[in-house]
């Protein structure tokens, strides 16, 4: 694929590629994270609060399954807003509520928008915070939902505008 061309994944400007994203939160350990997912003026929002109590300590999104054919391109490009914190893409390549999320980690400037891009490679298996060592390759043909995510320790509100997503 020519470097130049960005293909667009999902535009939020597209209201069904907004919904239904899910929030799941460490409440489904019993902890006391929550976070909110919205279409606010063509922006996905996701905000909320992250909390440490019961040993918790994150907040995510997940875009409802689809397939996602990622194989034309090399990286994925996001377009967002944040609030100085650190936050975490991540892609699933199954269907399975509890199956393995592929992520790569980013930082945000407060209050201006961004656009991060990230290599193929970058994306490392996880489960249940744990990073797999015999997990299946990412294989950017298989993708069926995005996942955005806040955690590390990072206790208090957050919020992250989400513009779209873009391969190259």
């Amino acid at each position: 694929m020519n470097s130049s061309i960005k293909q667009t994944v999902l535009d939020f400007s597209q209201s069904s590629d907004g919904q239904p994203w899910e929030s799941i939160d460490d409440r489904i350990m019993g902890g006391a994270s929550q976070s909110l997912v919205e279409v606010v003026d063509g922006i996905l929002r996701f905000s909320g609060t992250v909390s440490l109590e019961n040993d918790g300590g994150f907040a995510s999104i997940r875009s409802a399954a689809s397939d996602f054919d990622l194989s034309q391109g090399e990286q994925v490009i996001i377009r967002i807003k944040g609030d100085g914190r650190t936050y975490k893409l991540g892609m699933r390549i199954d269907v399975f509520y509890d199956g393995v999320t592929y992520l790569t980690e980013f930082e945000t400037e407060d209050g201006q928008w961004q656009e991060v891009s990230f290599p193929f490679a970058s994306f490392q298996p996880f489960h249940h915070g744990q990073q797999l060592t015999n997990a299946a390759p990412f294989d950017p043909a298989e993708v069926k939902s995005f996942v955005l995510l806040i955690g590390g320790g990072q206790e208090g509100t957050f919020r992250l505008d989400l513009d779209w997503i873009k391969i190259v």
